[in-house]
């Protein structure tokens, strides 16, 4: 298997950088196909945490190809402040490759994605403000900069020139200060001489690389369960995080796809607003939330927590096609009394075991549960399946069974060894 997408199958913040990060040591490439630097992934290694956003996970490996592909949104500003932070920790021998065709991220961006939020008072879909829903949009509206267009100078002052006259009437519609078009213009031309290194076609990398047969790591955000297809709309990101975008957003066809590992965690959480079934307050919420530091890598907030979700489990596995599942943070779990796993919802005194399309429905479902007994040891130092206690081998199982999807990967611990590895798939 040389061509392995990596998916959160929750709502993201499931542990895909440090499972990224765990095969990417095996990569020769490693891949981000969507999102922005609305994307939080922390990597621990060496005794060290590292907290990336749009970088991808690759990069702490000179070996490595890390490439941010077409299907992502790039805020200059931030990549750049992103790898001078890497830079000045030591980090500096890496290889970096940015999609000319990659959509630009501008201030304007940003400013509205605030304004939009805020108009929506207590409807709030909880954005992370960076810009990439307005980016995404401009996008589709065919008013969007992208990456290449920054190291050519007439053809960006035209881009640019076209586009502030669609978006300073939108900022001035909401009560906004209308952009300078030169100030805008030298600050982003300079970003784009400072990037220009490593711009370029990267489908025509890519594509390369798979006539090498090198084996290639695809990296998403976010979680399929926040697709703007197939999540939970409307409170969802403002692109596909699912195996099926990667081709899309990578300038790769299809057949060179092999397989998807869904990345899970052994409990669910959210961010920001939406329904959530399995939601949970009161002293197990604080108990999971205060063991699995679940707090938003990009935001800080507080995560929403509560039982694994396996109707959830099982939709994302169906729409993203998930061969097999890692399971993370199994960790935290340790040292409660019984354990739940939602297999079904009841909407309206129907038992379901779907997601329903609507907020509404959704919003009305109620979780079934599964109850199993928990275990009381530590498993962080754990390396080995037959050494976890029977009740934590117990759940995984039942995990399996619920989705029929294989374990091949469970994380006790945020290190990269704190990880045991049922079976190699990349």
């Amino acid at each position: 298997m040389s061509r392995l997408v990596v998916v959160g199958v929750q709502w993201g913040d499931e542990g895909k950088g440090k499972m990224t990060d765990f095969l990417g040591q095996r990569a020769d490439v490693v891949v981000r196909f969507q999102g922005g630097n609305n994307a939080g992934h922390t990597i621990t290694f060496g005794g060290n945490k590292y907290a990336l956003q749009s970088i991808p996970s690759g990069v702490f490996n000179p070996r490595i190809k890390n490439v941010m592909a077409n299907g992502m949104v790039i805020n200059p500003k931030a990549a750049l402040i992103e790898l001078d932070g890497l830079k000045e920790r030591g980090i500096t021998d890496f290889q970096l490759f940015i999609s000319d065709r990659a959509t630009v991220i501008m201030p304007y961006h940003i400013m509205l994605d605030g304004a939009y939020e805020a108009a929506k008072g207590g409807k709030m879909i909880g954005t992370t403000k960076k810009g990439i829903g307005p980016a995404y949009s401009d996008k589709y509206s065919r008013i969007g900069i992208r990456m290449g267009d920054l190291i050519d100078a007439d053809y960006f002052a035209e881009r640019l020139h076209d586009a502030l006259a669609v978006k300073n009437r939108e900022l001035a519609m909401l009560g906004l200060e209308p952009m300078n078009f030169e100030e805008l213009y030298n600050e982003y031309r300079a970003y784009g001489e400072r990037l220009k290194p490593y711009i370029c076609d990267t489908s025509i990398l890519l594509n390369a690389e798979v006539e090498k047969d090198s084996k290639i790591l695809f990296e998403g955000a976010q979680g399929v369960m926040l697709c703007i297809e197939n999540g939970t709309y409307p409170f969802v990101t403002s692109s596909s995080p699912t195996a099926a975008s990667v081709p899309l957003g990578t300038g790769l066809a299809p057949r060179y796809i092999d397989k998807a590992l869904g990345i899970c965690k052994a409990y669910t959480t959210r961010v920001g607003g939406g329904p959530f079934p399995t939601e949970l307050d009161g002293d197990i919420a604080h108990y999971i939330r205060e063991r699995g530091h679940e707090y938003g890598t990009v935001t800080g907030r507080p995560r929403r927590v509560g039982y694994l979700d396996a109707v959830g489990l099982r939709h994302a596995c169906r729409i993203s096609g998930i061969n097999y599942l890692s399971i993370m943070l199994f960790d935290v779990l340790s040292g409660l009394e019984t354990v739940k796993i939602c297999n079904a919802y009841e909407l309206d005194g129907e038992t379901i075991d779907y997601v329903p399309s609507t907020l509404n429905k959704l919003q009305r479902c109620k979780p079934v549960y599964i109850e199993m007994p928990g275990w009381k040891e530590e498993v962080t130092a754990v390396r080995n399946f037959d050494d976890l206690p029977a009740n934590a081998k117990n759940y995984l199982k039942k995990i399996e069974e619920l989705t029929k999807t294989e374990i091949v990967i469970v994380s006790v611990g945020p290190d990269r060894t704190q990880t045991i590895q049922l079976k190699t798939i990349f």
